[in-house]
């Protein structure tokens, strides 16, 4: 009751001193939303907004207008409120785990854990949701993910012809459904687009092959929603390579374009490879195909995979 009359006052009071908010002109969506957090964290921690100013080193106006959406407040204000505020500048942003007590509690009980750890929590959710596959029907669909360049195509078809079963290309899939190419879907569409019609794919690719090796695009792993779902219904190989490997088996395809200004392309490459290779290591095998002739690395690949899925060798 006491905050509830805090606000209001304080709210007349900024209504005076901002023309703004006088003559009602409109504000942005997302400040006006932000805004409205900043308020609700405040109640939470029951702090006037003099307190939080104080404790966030800006004036009372500066966060007043950030709390009615009339302000555009720099990155670095919006730390030092989130730290008065004693949270994250996630959560003071929107993030989704912020959205209700219990995202905030699950939040809490996973923070600082291992990865080891985070690993049993995910899979034991998917499985209390029943988002977990089969483990036997898992089993018999083999995921094969990693950068343009890894041999996924090469060493998948190989791979599905020694065990008998069915080979796709995820990419193709994905073209067949958009009726054109991969470029021409980003171009003409957008991500979110190119992200619909791989959900697609991978769904029916889960739904109509039991037993299949699936080639898919370097980017996948970019999509929680699509990596959980193929961590959860397929065995999963992060094939590697090194990045000057990656770079010439590109060329041998024909595609000399990332051979244009090598230096920087060899840069580019080495940024995805580092920002993918804490989502590719969830893989239930990596295998480097660096490291042998093709004969060879087919052989030890197919050596490991066999032994991982307890198949006679």
């Amino acid at each position: 009751m006491t905050t509830e009359w805090i606000d209001q006052g304080e709210v007349a009071a900024e209504a005076q001193a901002d023309p703004a908010m006088a003559v009602g002109e409109p504000r942005n969506p997302f400040l006006v939303a932000l805004g409205e957090r900043v308020r609700t964290l405040r109640s939470r921690q029951g702090m006037t907004r003099k307190a939080v100013a104080r404790a966030a080193d800006v004036s009372e106006r500066h966060l007043a207008n950030l709390e009615y959406g009339t302000g555009n407040a720099s990155i670095l204000v919006l730390l030092q409120v989130a730290q008065a505020l004693h949270c994250t500048l996630a959560e003071l942003l929107g993030d989704i785990t912020t959205s209700s007590p219990e995202w905030l509690l699950i939040r809490e009980l996973l923070e600082h854990r291992s990865e080891a750890d985070l690993r049993r929590a995910r899979q034991a959710l998917a499985e209390l949701l029943g988002a977990g596959g089969d483990a036997r029907a898992r089993h018999a669909r083999i995921a094969l993910i990693g950068l343009r360049g890894a041999g996924k195509s090469t060493l998948g078809k190989r791979l599905a012809d020694d065990l008998g079963y069915a080979f796709i290309e995820l990419s193709r899939e994905i073209e067949k459904f958009a009726g054109c190419g991969i470029s021409e879907i980003h171009n003409l569409y957008g991500a979110h687009a190119y992200r619909r019609y791989e959900r697609r794919a991978l769904e029916e690719a889960i739904q109509i092959y039991p037993e299949v090796v699936i080639a898919t695009p370097g980017g996948l792993v970019s999509d929680s929603a699509n990596f959980n779902l193929m961590l959860s219904h397929c065995f999963t190989v992060w094939l590697q390579a090194d990045p000057a490997d990656h770079m010439s088996r590109v060329a041998a395809q024909g595609d000399l374009r990332p051979m244009a200004g090598n230096k920087e392309a060899m840069e580019d490459l080495n940024r995805i490879l580092e920002g993918r290779s804490a989502f590719y290591s969830k893989a239930d095998l990596a295998f480097n195909t660096s490291q042998y002739a093709l004969d060879d690395c087919f052989a030890a690949l197919r050596s490991q995979v066999r032994k991982e899925l307890m198949l006679p060798a």
